[in-house]
């Protein structure tokens, strides 16, 4: 759209160029050609000559303001608030701008290139802002960049909390820090932000979505007054992997690694890093019912094995009821008789009461 606005506007003022220059010089031409075909002939070689220029520059400012969020469905609000703010903020900039082209220039070239001034850097002030929009609100007072960047001297130390994109995306960090469970400095390395915002910016709806809620629940975690939430921007080059930047860090730091990748916590642990895992905890604290124990259980599938049946406790707690096949879509009364932990949570085994 922007390379149809901008080759219009040249191609008027190229014509209208033309037509001036015709109609003051008629004699341009040697043996000289009438004053009327003077002009149509101005006029005619100014708009073909604004055609190709104006399409020729209308690409150049198109590439040039190819930064902007891709379109408005995938802008956060403070993009969009800071992007309409830089758009009018240019447009007053662009206004005093053409002023003297306006004044100085023939009207029909001046009024041209004032409106492709203007048109030109009110879309450029609205793809700046709209860039930086989280910095220019914090400064402005309007909005709040929970994270605050590292001084020179702070590193993680002894004690302190680093988290993982797939801790910030789990959520229930918020609610160990809520509990008092986590608290003073906790860090957030610069990859994992960028990761997050690499999968907040994809094109699949769901994984958007977690993107998004992993940085919303950052920036409610650095709003809670008992956590001090900071970005270390070190790269560390010498690993390839976010995994094991995470591990470099915390390793150099002695820190706390906050995440629930099951495979990296035991990575983390075998290099004598200490883990906090919310949903490890999660599970421990969940209430399992003890051998003899009497449950009312709704099987609602079949299992793995022959005759088996399965159910879930309110918890989300699995149960497996031998010879429960057959009463599958019933509400039973099956007394339990074992139970054992694995990677994925806790599996209660259950019978038939008779």
């Amino acid at each position: 759209m922007i390379i149809e606005i901008v080759r219009l506007v040249v191609t008027l003022a190229a014509t209208a160029a033309g037509f001036l220059i015709g109609r003051t010089t008629p004699d341009w031409l040697d043996g000289g050609p009438s004053a009327d075909a003077a002009v149509i002939v101005g006029a005619v070689l100014g708009a073909g000559i604004g055609y190709v220029v104006g399409g020729l520059l209308g690409r150049f400012i198109r590439r040039s303001l190819d930064r902007p969020p891709e379109i408005v469905a995938h802008a956060t609000g403070p993009q969009l608030f800071a992007g309409a703010f830089g758009l009018v903020a240019g447009l007053l900039v662009g206004a005093v701008v053409a002023i003297p082209a306006i004044v100085l220039a023939p009207p029909v070239i001046g009024w041209s290139s004032g409106a492709l001034l203007v048109i030109v850097l009110a879309s450029f002030g609205s793809s700046v802002f709209s860039a930086r929009a989280d910095d220019l609100l914090a400064a402005a007072g309007l909005g709040a960049r929970r994270g605050r960047p590292a001084g020179p001297d702070e590193r993680p130390r002894v004690g302190e909390f680093v988290v993982d994109s797939s801790a910030a995306i789990d959520g229930r960090i918020l609610d160990l820090a809520r509990a008092g469970l986590v608290g003073g400095e906790v860090w957030v390395p610069g990859f994992v932000l960028d990761e997050l915002q690499g999968i907040a910016d994809s094109g699949q709806k769901e994984r958007r979505r977690r993107g998004r809620r992993g940085l919303d629940v950052l920036d409610a975690l650095g709003a809670l007054p008992a956590v001090d939430l900071l970005t270390d921007e070190r790269t560390f080059p010498e690993f390839q992997e976010v995994d094991a930047k995470l591990l470099g860090l915390c390793v150099a730091a002695e820190a706390t690694l906050v995440t629930t990748d099951h495979n990296l916590a035991a990575a983390a642990g075998l290099r004598g890093i200490a883990v906090l895992n919310p949903h490890a905890l999660g599970e421990s604290m969940r209430r399992v019912p003890v051998a003899g124990e009497t449950i009312d259980l709704l099987v609602e599938k079949e299992g793995t094995e022959p005759g088996q049946g399965v159910g879930y406790l309110d918890d989300g707690t699995m149960v497996v009821v031998e010879g429960g096949a057959a009463s599958v879509g019933q509400k039973v009364e099956v007394e339990v008789f074992s139970a054992m932990r694995t990677s994925i949570g806790r599996i209660v085994f259950a019978k038939l009461e008779t």
